[in-house]
Formats: C-alpha cells, sequence, structure tokens
C-alpha cells in the first residue's frame, strides 16, 4: 500500500511541475486518479479475499476441533454410564 501511495504521489507531482496547459494537466491528473483508485481497489479485494480465506480456514478447524470434544464427552458419558447399567442388570 506504501508503494502504491508513493507511485502516485510522484506521479501526480510529475504532472502538477510539467510545463503544459491546465486543461491538459487536469486530465493527466484525472487519468492518474482513476488508475491509482484502481489499483488500490484491485489490492484491497485480494487483501480482503484472502482474509476471508483465512478466517474460513480457522472456522473449519474450530468445527472440527469442537466435533472431536463432542466425540470425546460422548464416550466418556458411554463409559460411566455402562457400570451403572450392570450394576441396575445386577439387582
Amino acid at each position: 500500500m506504501g508503494f502504491i501511495a508513493g507511485a502516485a504521489a510522484g506521479a501526480l507531482t510529475g504532472v502538477l511541475i510539467a510545463p503544459e496547459k491546465g486543461e491538459k494537466t487536469r486530465k493527466k491528473i484525472s487519468k492518474k486518479v482513476k488508475d491509482v483508485s484502481k489499483d488500490v481497489a484491485d489490492t484491497l479485494g485480494e487483501k480482503v479475499d484472502h482474509l476471508k480465506d483465512q478466517v474460513n480456514e480457522i472456522i473449519d478447524e474450530m468445527k472440527g476441533k469442537a466435533e472431536k470434544v463432542k466425540e470425546e464427552v460422548k464416550e466418556k458419558a458411554n463409559v460411566k454410564a455402562e457400570p451403572d447399567a450392570k450394576a441396575k442388570a445386577t439387582k
């Protein structure tokens, strides 16, 4: 992002210093602003997509861990329930 901002500032300074008519200079500035805006939007879009992917990976990992804990709790509940069931059956 810093590189893009620096490049934009440099390009804008170059356009402003160049000895051309005002209308031509305004057109150049407008074009540069559009180009830089597009670059920034593209870069931000890529960063957002990457962040979404990371969040989805974390969510999937957490779901997997939650499922594992759920199964472990079920197993422990079944193991604890078995002696009680045997005791009732022998009475």
